[in-house]
């Protein structure tokens, strides 16, 4: 008998021996790696789970002529022209207890695909923490942005669309913070990130920044920001030192809300005429909301850009393919209805407008200065 068959025929002899120590090992983790584990309890048992979900669906009309990948300039919330569409299909689950807290959101949509992280587009945040002690907290992973005052959310915000401010604000960030809850009007935050709105680093520098809030009593809130950065490549002739600001005041009431928004920044070699030159950017936003009745409310927001050196905007060209900075204003108007209070039906009109000699936009293939827009959305959450 050939030594494969006689070792199968011990084997079959000794089956019931054999399938007593394998149910004997069974009960060992020790040599499972897969199933190691070396601690004496294994989960928190204080910790609670949340799981939600939000939907945002849109139809939008531009007058300004579809770009690159089917989307408008600026292209965030309802980025598609004269279409149907979806921003968002949401879902969140949030842990948290005294001691430990995390949060992981992955989302798809029209919004992932035309504004968000190429190498990680379906995660809109993912951070654990911390606390170290008393009231001090870590927290480490991918953030959605603390900078602004609009979110990607367009449930969080007054308006559907976003200001031409946040678009060129940092949307996700990855790093770590640590936050400092000093009372309930006081909490301070220091923090390192990859850089300026990425989630991978695109060179070896990375971004520090610190921000503050406080509310001196339930109407009133104000948060301070800043963040500091060099995106230019390794090996640069010229490094890009950039500070960027941002400042907010929040006022709300039962029936009304106020939101303004100021930022400042510069950057250094980097205007358009003098490579060797600082470059600075400005803007400014003013939203409010006023619930006329528990379902139905108004809201308006104004908007100011001003980024003559492209610190922010990147390379834009004009109608005569030339690189230009962005000079914009933009008025929004609109109505909301909130048959129920995690839901809300929105319609909108924004109006924006450049410098003449910013002719980014174009209509019926003739350049212009302005652009129009309507937006109607509806979105439930839960």
């Amino acid at each position: 008998m050939k030594t494969g068959g006689f070792l199968l025929l011990i084997l079959l002899i000794n089956f019931p021996l054999w399938s007593q120590i394998i149910q004997a090992d069974t009960s060992d983790l020790t040599f499972k790696g897969t199933h190691f584990n070396s601690y004496n309890q294994e989960y928190d048992t204080t910790g609670k789970v949340e799981i939600s979900g939000y939907i945002d669906t849109y139809y939008a009309y531009y007058s300004d002529t579809s770009g690159a990948g089917g989307y408008q300039k600026f292209p965030t919330i309802a980025p598609r022209n004269n279409q149907f569409g979806l921003n968002m299909l949401q879902l969140s689950a949030k842990y948290h207890s005294d001691r430990f807290r995390g949060i992981a959101t992955v989302f798809f949509g029209d919004t992932p695909n035309s504004a968000w992280s190429s190498q990680f587009n379906l995660i809109q945040e993912a951070h654990v923490g911390f606390r170290l002690v008393g009231k001090w907290w870590i927290d480490a992973g991918f953030f959605r942005t603390h900078i602004g005052l609009e979110s990607i959310q367009p449930r969080e915000n007054i308006t559907s669309s976003i200001a031409t401010t946040t678009y060129f604000e940092p949307y996700f960030l990855s790093g770590a913070k640590l936050t400092w809850q000093k009372s309930d009007k006081w909490s301070f935050q220091v923090n390192a990130f990859n850089g300026f709105n990425t989630f991978v680093e695109s060179n070896s520098n990375k971004a520090f920044g610190f921000s503050t809030s406080f509310a001196p009593n339930s109407k009133w809130s104000f948060m301070y920001s800043t963040i500091v950065c060099d995106e230019s490549a390794d090996g640069s002739a010229q490094n890009q030192f950039r500070n960027y600001n941002n400042l907010i005041a929040i006022f709300k009431t039962t029936r009304f809300t106020l939101g303004l928004e100021a930022n400042a920044g510069f950057q250094q070699h980097s205007q358009l005429s003098d490579s060797s030159a600082t470059a600075y950017v400005f803007s400014a936003v003013a939203a409010a909301k006023y619930r006329v009745t528990d379902h139905w409310a108004i809201y308006g927001r104004g908007e100011l850009f001003s980024d003559p050196d492209e610190i922010l905007t990147g390379p834009l060209v004009n109608e005569n393919h030339t690189l230009t900075g962005l000079d914009i204003v933009g008025f929004t108007a609109g109505i909301e209805y909130k048959p129920i209070p995690n839901a809300f039906f929105r319609i909108e009109d924004r109006y924006l407008l450049t410098k003449s000699t910013e002719r980014i936009f174009f209509t019926n293939g003739s350049s212009t200065n302005v652009r129009n827009e309507l937006v109607v959305s509806l979105g439930v959450w839960f």
